[in-house]
Parts: structure tokens; sequence; C-alpha cells
């Protein structure tokens, strides 16, 4: 089995605004599709693990008897816990815990779902600990989306290569382990799900059109680990002016347009 990076346990410190008004949604479609095959039955629990704002939490409360929202940044549960109270979502449990340390009993969950994150955890301790947490027949679903400095168009190969050189600069280059993917290239998250005892997983893929605009890019960069507010310190406005520049001769109609991909894998607990 292969280890797993080391990722910083602060990363995301104070980055809870811009991620949750700056990190697209998950599809509704995705949503729905995930419920259908799952099998929900409308009155389980649901355990959203490394949950960031709630990003899978809210749009899938709605079949649940209540919700396990857990992040190990208490800056992201605060968040959770003011968006369930705007919205009167009296079934969300927000929750700081790490996924490797939480407390649940066995066969507690109808669901599990973790967005954006399996590669940041102990893959293996989490999978054994997620299949003893679902009820039997219960399912896992890793989700994920990508970023729109991962595309290959024009503008989001100029984008990659600004963060990059950004992340030089100001010496930013270590916050992320060099090797971080490597673990999941060498052993994918299915195969990790398989040896904790869960089914063959279902992959599953939904695009989404969407037109970035400058100030949604800018504040999506502020959301990530390697370039959060905090790193860019008193260099926001001259970082916000250089990808204004760069990026500009690439727009389109004053915006960036791409086919955002968003997937799911999803493994049952065998049972019932």
């Amino acid at each position: 089995m292969g280890n797993n990076p080391r990722f910083a346990a602060d990363l995301y410190q104070g980055t809870a605004g811009h991620y949750d008004r700056y990190r697209l949604p998950y599809p509704e479609a995705m949503i729905a599709d995930l419920v259908q095959r799952a099998g929900v039955s409308g009155d389980g629990r649901l355990l959203d693990l490394a949950c960031g704002t709630g990003q899978l939490a809210f749009p899938l409360r709605q079949w649940f008897s209540e919700v396990w929202a857990v992040d190990r940044e208490p800056d992201m549960v605060q968040m959770v816990r003011a968006k369930a109270d705007a919205v009167g979502a009296e079934n969300i449990r927000s929750v700081v815990a790490d996924a490797e340390t939480l407390d649940a009993q066995p066969a507690h969950f109808e669901l599990a779902v973790i967005g954006n994150a399996f590669h940041r955890l102990d893959r293996d301790l989490v999978a054994a600990r997620l299949f003893r947490w679902l009820r039997p027949g219960g399912c896992v679903a890793l989700c994920w989306s990508l970023g729109p400095n991962l595309g290959g168009e024009q503008w989001q190969r100029a984008l990659a290569a600004t963060l990059d050189r950004w992340r030089v600069a100001l010496g930013a280059v270590d916050r992320i382990p060099a090797n971080w993917d490597e673990p999941r290239r060498l052993r994918p998250d299915r195969e990790v799900l398989a040896d904790a005892g869960f089914g063959a997983a279902v992959h599953r893929e939904f695009a989404v059109e969407h037109r970035w605009s400058l100030p949604e890019l800018a504040g999506f960069i502020r959301s990530t680990s390697f370039l959060p507010a905090s790193v860019l310190g008193d260099q926001e406005a001259a970082f916000d002016a250089d990808l204004a520049a760069v990026l500009g001769p690439f727009a389109t109609d004053g915006a960036f347009p791409e086919t955002v991909s968003f997937a799911y894998d999803l493994a049952r607990k065998p049972g019932d």
C-alpha cells in the first residue's frame, strides 16, 4: 500500500468565505443521480466528511433525517453553522474533527460523501472507518470537480502558468507535497475502497458550462490551498492586476468559458 503524502493541517485556514462564494456548486443532475443510485431511504443519516462549507451537505440534506458535516478546519465548520442557521437547516450537525479521528458508531450512516478531499486523507484508514460507520447496503461517494487552472484552453494554460510563477515568487511551492497525486496513480481510490470491503464502484461524470469572470477567478484562487489570501498577503492587488493583464487577451466577451467536469465514484457496502 502506497504511503499518503502529508498535507499541512491548516492549508485552508482563512479561506472559508472565498471557498463558499467561488467554488462552483455540484450540478443538480449529479446530486439527483447520486441519490437515486445510492437508493437512499429518505430518513437515514448522511456523513459529509471533509465537508468544506457544505457543498454536498446542503443539497443532499433534504433526503436525510440527520446530516453530519465534518471538517478539520474550524473556519469551515463555523461557515456551515452560519449557513444552516440562515436557512433553518436543523438537521445539519456541524463537527470539527479529522476524518481519521472522528467518533461515530458502527452502522450509523446510510451514505457518506467526500468532496475533493479523499487524496488528502489517510485513504486506507478512512475507507476502513467508513466501512464500519455505514450500515449494510450503505454507500460511499467520492465526489470531485476540476479547477479552472487544470484545463487545456489557452486561457487555462495561461492561468496555470501565472499561478506557478506567483507560487515561486511568494515561496509557496512547498505548501502542497510535490508527490501528492502519486499514491492515487499507483493505487486508485476505487482500489482502496475495494480493499476496505466495498463492492465495485460506479463512476459517473457530469459536465456544466460556466463563464468565469476575472473577479470569480481571483476569488476561486483565494479559495485554494496553494494561493489563499494569507499567502498573497500585501501582494493581492499586484496579483489581481497581473492576472487581468495575462488573461485579458484570452477573454471571450469579457469572460472565460469552460466546460467544467464533475464526477463521483459510488461504492456500496455489502448487505441488504
